[in-house]
C-alpha cells in the first residue's frame, strides 16, 4: 500500500470543570489524539467569554489537534430576523473562541430553510456567512460545514448539497468541511460496507474536493440507510458496523484527517471507540 497520512483519532470531550483540566484530563483518559469541544452552552445562547489560564493550556497543546462545535441553535438560513441575527454571533463567538485555544476548525451544521424552499434558504445563508468569512478571514480557524441528516428542509445532506453549498458561497476559501458518517448514512449514503465509505469519499473528492475535507465525525448509527434520523451509536453497535470505518484511514481524501466520535459516552464507551478505530487504523497501515 502507498504510505498515507496519519489520521489522529479522537472525541468530543467534556469540559465543565475546565476547558483544559476537564477536557485534556478526559482525553488522556480516552487515549485520544484529537479532541472537539464546546465553548458555551450547546443549546443556548448565551456565550461564554472562556479562561485565559484555560485556554493558554489547550493552546499550548499544539500535538493535539482541537476543533470546536459550534452551538446547534445556529441556523443561517432561517427566515427569521431574529434567529439569523443569533446565529452570526454566536458563530462569530465560536471563531473568535477557537482562535483563543488554538482550534484547528469551527463544525456548523449546514442549516434548513424551515420554510419556503432550499434555494431561498441557501440564498439566505450567503447573505449571512459570506461576509463573516470575510470579515473574519485568517484571525480565525476555517469555517467547518458539516451536512446534516436529511430531515425537513435542510440546505445540505448529500455530498452533491455539499457542492450547491459551497458554490452558494463562491467556493470560499475559508469554508471546509466536516463529514459525519452517521449524517451521511441517514441522509442516503450506504457506508455500512468498506467498499459504501470508499464510494462516499471518492465522491467528495470527485465533487467537493480533498483540499476542502478538514475533519471526520466517525459516528455508528441507530437508524438505518435513508432514515433522515440524526441519532449516533457507539461503533459497531449500529446500522454500519465497525468494519466500514476502516476506509478512513486508506483512502486519499480522508487519510490524515482528524476523525473524532460523537458517539454515546462516558469514557468507557468512547475509550472502546477510540481503541476500536485505533485497530482499524493500524490494519490498514498493515495492508488490511
Amino acid at each position: 500500500m502507498t504510505d498515507l497520512p496519519v489520521s489522529p483519532i479522537g472525541a468530543h470531550v467534556p469540559v465543565a470543570g475546565g476547558l483544559a483540566t476537564r477536557g485534556l484530563a478526559y482525553a488522556a483518559d480516552i487515549d485520544a489524539e484529537a479532541v472537539q469541544v464546546f465553548v458555551s452552552n450547546p443549546r443556548g445562547w448565551a456565550m461564554s467569554p472562556g479562561s485565559p489560564e484555560e485556554d493558554a493550556k489547550l493552546r499550548e497543546r499544539t500535538d493535539l489537534p482541537v476543533f470546536v462545535h459550534a452551538n446547534y441553535l445556529i441556523n443561517l438560513g432561517s427566515p427569521d430576523d431574529t434567529i439569523c441575527e443569533r446565529s452570526v454571533a454566536a458563530l462569530e463567538h465560536a471563531l473568535r473562541r477557537g482562535a483563543a485555544i488554538g482550534a484547528r476548525g469551527v463544525v456548523v451544521h449546514t442549516g434548513s430553510a424551515v420554510r419556503g424552499g432550499r434555494e431561498e434558504g441557501l440564498a439566505r445563508m450567503r447573505e449571512r456567512l459570506l461576509p463573516l468569512l470575510e470579515e473574519l478571514g485568517e484571525e480565525v480557524p476555517q469555517v467547518l460545514l458539516e451536512p446534516m441528516a436529511g430531515q425537513g428542509q435542510v440546505l445540505c445532506a448529500t455530498v452533491e448539497d455539499l457542492a450547491e453549498y459551497l458554490a452558494a458561497l463562491d467556493w470560499h476559501p475559508r469554508a471546509g468541511v466536516c463529514l459525519d458518517t452517521a449524517h451521511a448514512f441517514a441522509a442516503g449514503h450506504d457506508v455500512a460496507t468498506h467498499a459504501g465509505m470508499a464510494a462516499l469519499l471518492d465522491r467528495f473528492g470527485e465533487v467537493v474536493g480533498a483540499e476542502r475535507l478538514r475533519l471526520v465525525h466517525a459516528n455508528d448509527s441507530k437508524e438505518a440507510c435513508g432514515s433522515a434520523k440524526d441519532r449516533h451509536e457507539n461503533i459497531g453497535a449500529g446500522y454500519i458496523g465497525a468494519e466500514p470505518f476502516g476506509a478512513l484511514f486508506g483512502h486519499p481524501v480522508s487519510a490524515g484527517v482528524p476523525v473524532v466520535c460523537e458517539t454515546p459516552g462516558p469514557a468507557k464507551p468512547h475509550a472502546a471507540d477510540v481503541a476500536t478505530l485505533k485497530g482499524l487504523r493500524e490494519g490498514r497501515s498493515a495492508g488490511a
